[in-house]
């Protein structure tokens, strides 16, 4: 079996905001009935609790950070999933059924496991 990162881009919100609930409901049916090729999985806090990290030059130099987000856009990196599949065309099937697809997009990245 292979492993794809299937990150989440969605609306940038407080997940565990009230107004979220039935969203949020729906994730926990995909982590239920996904359970199996979902072998690790992540909600991130909104975008504006994020912290960039620069470091000028090379290695050993300076380290610059900035509050907020690396870049404003209309949907954000808000969470993950590492599902276990054959291959691509699978993980894309499970990857469609993930919420964030149905009204923001799921990228789906191979894993390079290492050895």
């Amino acid at each position: 079996m292979a492993q794809y990162l299937a990150l989440t881009y969605t609306a940038d919100v407080d997940w565990w905001a009230p107004e979220q609930a039935d969203e949020l409901a729906e994730y926990r049916r995909f982590g239920v009935e996904f359970a199996d090729q979902v072998t690790a999985s992540a909600v991130l806090h909104p975008t504006s609790t994020a912290t960039v990290v620069r470091v000028e030059g090379a290695r050993g130099g300076p380290v610059v950070t900035t509050d907020g987000p690396y870049a404003e856009t209309k949907e954000a990196l808000t969470g993950y999933y590492l599902i276990e599949a054959e291959d691509l065309e699978e993980a894309v099937r499970v990857a469609a059924e993930i919420p964030a697809a149905w009204g923001g997009a799921v990228e789906v990245r191979p894993v390079i496991v290492a050895k």
